[in-house]
Parts: structure tokens; sequence; C-alpha cells
């Protein structure tokens, strides 16, 4: 499968327009762009800007993902004017642009239930509209209706063609049968042809037929978590990446990152979650076999901060500065953007495995292309460790990604470790 050309060496942000400002809304965020483009970003996923139902909302505002309307503009955010603003402010400082697109359910007050035929929707014994999981605001669609899979369809190809968006992050995409996300693909790609689709999913059909580009990597995640936390080794990781790289097509981009709405929201910052580990885990992310790194809101600023999902718990203005992590996600997106051995997709790199002494805490691995190698030597562990490895063929003259000095890297090398102490080097090969 050949994905959009500018996706293989991608960094992709998630936008909270709810959070990322003081205002909340489509134009403030549309001001944060220029700093989102100097730091390296490629395309800006928003979460869902549809307007937000009223029946059993939750919180003061409600969550995003229980939709009223597919085909309008939360007016807390803006208008649809302002949307087409924020887009083409994209598109000139060259990112792309993604809505968040939520097919399992709607509002229990959404459009589509007066509108449409009551068979649109599962029902309970009641005959009300059923009740995804726990999820009290929303109502199940029913895809055994062909006509919800087109109502579907007809809706994300209006922000294609009338917003001239770039895609779509696919929200909890196993939840509904794959042949839909084939058929929408097959039809979208008529109006789009380098239409991107991310799947928040990570089954193993779902880039059958070349209908995702990307899932996300949601146990490899957890497993960073786990390392960070102690609950595992870092050989439980080694052995994932291994298991991993035989699943997928060796097309299949995976979404790779520390923080996103749901972790930060329900499971805290990366900064609780991960602590000291935090860095190392971020850099792995960005250096993974088929990695797609995503940065979420508020990550860019090092705001250590877990979000209130149903109510305005913005960003301090005075907080929203260019600061240390900022620094530290410019030099991780330019060793992306510059290293054509951690594309993501076909055009990557495998990762080989360096042996060491220290297995159960120091990952030591290289991806190469033709003309680029990288080096990644990681002590993802709270140990000091003694490192002993051998470099054999990738000995040689390289630069500190990370400190853009020249390093040295012996045939054999022996050195003392840091706690979640990392270095990664670029070259030739």
């Amino acid at each position: 499968m050949r994905h959009p050309a500018w996706s293989y060496n991608a960094v992709l942000y998630e936008m909270n327009v709810r959070q990322l400002t003081p205002e909340g809304t489509l134009r403030a965020a549309t001001e944060r762009l220029a700093f989102l483009r100097e730091l390296g970003i490629d395309a800006v996923w928003l979460m869902p800007v549809y307007p937000i139902g009223r029946v059993n909302r939750k919180g003061s505002l409600g969550s995003y993902y229980s939709i009223r309307d597919y085909c309008a503009v939360n007016p807390e955010m803006g208008t649809a004017a302002d949307l087409d603003a924020f887009v083409a402010e994209a598109h000139r400082l060259g990112m792309k642009v993604l809505l968040d697109w939520v097919a399992n359910h709607t509002a229990r007050d959404a459009r589509w239930i007066a509108e449409k035929p009551a068979d649109w929707y599962e029902r309970d014994a009641q005959g009300e509209p059923a009740v995804p999981w726990d999820w009290t605001d929303t109502a199940k669609l029913d895809y055994a209706n062909r006509a919800v899979w087109q109502g579907q369809i007809d809706a994300m190809r209006y922000w294609l063609e009338e917003h001239a968006v770039d895609g779509f992050r696919c929200d909890m995409a196993m939840l509904v049968p794959i042949d839909f996300w084939r058929e929408a693909v097959r039809q979208l790609r008529r109006t789009k042809p380098d239409l991107f689709m991310l799947a928040e999913a990570e089954e193993l059909n779902l880039f059958e037929g070349g209908t995702f580009d990307a899932c996300y990597a949601w146990q490899m995640h957890h497993l960073l978590n786990d390392v960070a936390q102690q609950k595992v080794r870092v050989t439980a990781l080694r052995d994932y990446l291994r298991a991993d790289r035989g699943r997928y097509p060796h097309s299949a981009m995976r979404l790779s990152f520390t923080s996103n709405h749901d972790e930060n929201s329900w499971s805290d910052s990366e900064f609780a979650r991960m602590g000291a580990a935090r860095e190392a885990m971020a850099a792995f992310a960005f250096v993974a076999p088929r990695g797609l790194p995503l940065i979420y809101t508020g990550q860019e600023v090092g705001y250590d901060h877990s979000f209130a999902f149903f109510d305005r718990d913005p960003i301090p203005a005075e907080r929203y500065a260019a600061n240390a992590a900022t620094a530290f996600y410019r030099r991780l997106i330019a060793l992306k953007h510059a290293s054509p051995a951690l594309a993501a997709g076909e055009r990557g790199a495998e990762m080989v495995e360096i042996r060491n002494n220290a297995e159960d805490c120091l990952l030591t691995f290289v991806r190469e292309t033709a003309g680029n190698r990288v080096i990644a030597v990681m002590n993802l562990s709270p140990y000091a460790i003694h490192a002993d490895y051998r470099t054999g063929i990738y000995a040689g003259t390289y630069t500190d990604a990370m400190t853009g000095l020249p390093y040295e890297l012996r045939d054999r090398v022996e050195e003392e470790m840091a706690p979640w102490s990392w270095r990664i080097l670029t070259g030739n090969g």
C-alpha cells in the first residue's frame, strides 16, 4: 500500500481545542499553528469539533464523542468559517488536518435520531436507542443497515469536499464492521486520492485491502508505562517488538505515543505515569519500528497536568511558551524528518538488535536504509548499569541526534549508564 507522501516521516499532533487555549476556540487554536509548525509538526488531528449532545450530558460541556450533528461545528468552538480558516492556515504552513470521526454512535439527541428511520439505531427492549458499553450519553448505530453505512460515508465526504480536510482519525474503529471501513475508504478516495486514515484500534484486519494507513500501538504504549513503573522489564518490550514484526503488513504504520487524550485524562499525564522515564520513553516512540509519533496537547511545552475531560480546564496562557520540553521535541522531530530509516510503513527499516550484557535493562538496536543509519542505546530501567556490547560493522563516527556533536562509536563499548539514560546516533551508514 502506498500512503500519502507526507506521512512516511511525519509527526502528528493531537489538538484538544477545548483545553489548548484559555478561549477554547478554533480562532484561538489557529494562532497556535505557527508554533506547532516551527516545532516541526506535519499533521494536526483535531479532537471532535461537532456539536455535543445535551441528553445525559457528562460534566458541564459533555463528551466530545457524543455527537449531535456530523455536519456542523460546535458553536462553543466557533463556526464553520472558523474551521475553514484553521484548515487554510494549517495548509498555508504546510500541515495537514485530520478530523476525529466517531462512527459507532451518536448523541442521544442527535439529528439522526429525529430525522432518520428507527432502524438506523440498535434498540433496547423498550424500543429506545441502545447505549453502547456504559456511555450513557450516546446511542449505538446499527451497522446491519447499509443505509447507515452510506449516511456515514456521505457525512465524511462532506468534510473532504466542503472543508478540505486531509483525512480522519477513526474512534474505536474496531466497533464497526471492517467491511464498512473498506467501503468508506473506497468511496472517499474517489474524492481525495491521498486520503489519510488512522484507526484507534490494532486489529489485524485493519490493513486488508489498503483500508487504513495507520493504527494505534496500544500494546506497546501500555508496555512503555509498565516498564517505566517496573511492572515488567525491558525483556517484555523486546519480546513484543519481535512478535509484532510479523503481525501486520510491512506497509502498516503504528501510532506511537506517551500520551493522548484518553491516557492523559483517565490515567494521568506522562509525568505521573512514567516519571523520570518519560523522556526515554518519548525518544523510544520516535525510533520504534514502523512508528508514527504523536504529541498530545501540552506535551510540546512540558505541561504536567491531567485535563478534565468534560469541562473547561485550559493550559494557562503564560504556560504556553517554548521551553526545554519544546527543544526536546524539536530535536526528536528533526531526527524523524532527517532519517529515512525511521520512516513508518514500507519505506522504513526494521530493527536489528545489537546484543548486550544487560538485556533486562538495555535496548541496543539499529535501523538502517541505504545511506542512512540510526543507532539507539537506551537504558530503559531505574538502575545504573555497566553496559558492555560489540558494535561490529556499525562502529564508526556518528552524530548525536540530541546534541549535534560528533560521536565515535567503538567496536567494543563499555560504559556506565545512568538510570533512564539513552543515546541516539545518526550517520550515513
